[in-house]
């Protein structure tokens, strides 16, 4: 449809082209007078709009977002549609959706006929950018689930550090997402970002990601990068090391994994309010000794908790002054728990990956404020996850590694390429001088 619709306007501009050349060469003939009120009647066609893969044009277009005490039923029924009706649609799209999961807050579209009764014909609803539902019930009724078109576009930015990286990007216009991603996710083991010297200087390779071309969304991905902290250059490459579980992690051009096993603290922004202490005394209980074998991190409610190393979930459930907690085994040697949460989001046998979301920070069980309480096991015995010499995360197989050397080849040749931002300004001042001096 959409091609129909080019040809049509491709084909009325050749047109008014012909007519255009036609009239030019022959202005001077009064027999084509008739060609300026040819010329003068010919409209621009306005281009067709397109959504969700209707043509808007056709319809009576109804914006909304779901409000609280909204459900299907209630909002057709505003819109003149009976319930005998609403349930027979309920019914016939049940296997493709179910309405019930409607949430507060999600935007949905109504295409309505295009005459004084403006009746519904087809509910859109969008539970997140990308994805969307679709019952149509004008003709039959049906119901699918589709997303929009999604656009990777790969761009490359640069930077000298004057205070610190999120001011240098925010300088340049871009995102503050690639500050987050460069300090939590890539170089989080390797660089200190509270302590970068003045004069560091960066270049990055990364992906912004557009839905239907226009809708910004934010960083999808970084690349690749090069850091040059105290002069020293760390290189870090994306690379995936297990396509089943869907494993990326980030490694130096020698093909030696950045990270760690295991992450500082299972949540962000936060501050240790209660160590671990086997020698712990309270004056609520009369200073008798009540050892803590976990570590705190004070946050607000709803802060998400994070897994802080690949593993499998062996307990999610709420228990006695646990509260809500999730525990994770690692491997032979390590096993985490994250205690007191205010939801849980992870099932027992379901295997997380570092960072992943696992619950948020809650008051369940036994606790006077807001945190997770963090414990850390090894070897069956609970210990100080502070005072552990934590292994480096699984570096990659021999296998893999020529693959990843082969992999990295042409996008180092790339990112060494790229100028850093103070080379390309004394570049063109020295361009800029080498004018005036010819000029002169």
């Amino acid at each position: 449809m959409v091609r129909k619709r080019n040809t049509r306007l491709g084909n009325k501009y050749l047109v008014l082209l012909i007519l255009a050349v036609f009239f030019i060469a022959c202005k001077d003939d009064p027999k084509t007078e008739f060609l300026e009120e040819e010329l003068a009647i010919i409209e621009e066609v306005p281009e067709e709009t397109y959504e969700f893969g209707f043509n808007l044009d056709n319809y009576v277009v109804k914006r909304d977002t779901i409000k609280k005490g909204d459900t299907f039923g209630v909002i057709l029924e505003r819109n003149q549609i009976g319930y005998p009706k609403i349930f027979h649609i309920a019914e016939k799209a049940k296997d493709s959706f179910d309405i019930r999961r409607l949430q507060v807050g999600k935007p949905y579209t109504l295409l309505c006929s295009k005459d004084s009764l403006e009746l519904p014909k087809c509910f859109i609803y969008q539970p997140n950018q990308e994805e969307y539902v679709v019952i149509n019930f004008h003709d039959s009724i049906y119901a699918y689930n589709s997303r929009k078109p999604i656009k990777y576009v790969e761009k490359v930015a640069t930077g000298v550090i004057t205070n610190n990286i999120s001011e240098t990007l925010e300088e340049q216009g871009l995102s503050p997402r690639l500050a987050y991603k460069m300090a939590d996710e890539i170089y989080a083991w390797t660089i200190d970002f509270r302590r970068l010297q003045k004069g560091d200087r960066f270049k990055v390779i990364y992906t912004d990601k557009y839905i239907d071309d226009t809708i910004y969304t934010g960083v999808h991905n970084i690349k690749a990068a090069l850091f040059e902290h105290n002069k020293e250059p760390f290189y870090a490459f994306e690379f995936e090391t297990d396509s089943v579980k869907g494993i990326i992690d980030y490694f130096s051009e020698e093909a030696k994994n950045l990270r760690r096993a295991f992450l500082k603290a299972p949540v962000k922004f936060s501050r240790v309010s209660s160590r671990y202490n086997l020698k712990r005394r309270i004056a609520v209980y009369g200073y008798r000794i009540r050892p803590h074998k976990g570590t705190d991190f004070a946050a607000p409610i709803g802060t998400p908790i994070m897994a802080t190393a690949n593993g499998t979930v062996t307990e999610s459930k709420r228990r006695g002054g646990n509260g809500n907690y999730v525990k994770i085994r690692h491997n032979a040697t390590y096993e985490t728990q994250y205690l007191h949460m205010s939801r849980r989001n992870a099932k027992v046998g379901q295997f997380v990956k570092q960072g992943d979301v696992i619950g948020w920070v809650g008051m369940t069980g036994n606790t006077g404020g807001p945190h997770v309480c963090y414990r850390f096991w090894k070897n069956g015995r609970q210990v100080d996850p502070f005072k552990q010499k934590l292994p480096e995360a699984k570096p990659i197989s021999d296998s893999l590694k020529v693959k990843y050397l082969d992999f990295i080849a042409p996008i180092k040749a790339q990112l060494d390429s790229i100028s850093f931002r103070e080379e390309i300004l004394e570049e063109t001042l020295e361009n800029k001088n080498n004018l005036i001096s010819f000029k002169n």
